[in-house]
């Protein structure tokens, strides 16, 4: 499975997720980063890598 084709799949999921009260999604595609802010206040940043 190609990176990119990955990491687009991965922000359709949590993009489109009811659930996860995500409030915004900022992407770095060339660090393949993702910081998610939720409606509590959270921030997570998931690294996107092949190995």
């Amino acid at each position: 499975m190609d990176l990119n084709y990955f990491k687009d799949k991965l922000f359709d999921l949590l993009n489109d997720s009811d659930v996860m009260d995500i409030s915004d999604i900022v992407t770095d595609d060339r660090r393949g980063l993702f910081t998610v802010s939720t409606m509590d206040g959270s921030t997570f940043e998931l690294l996107c890598r092949k190995l």
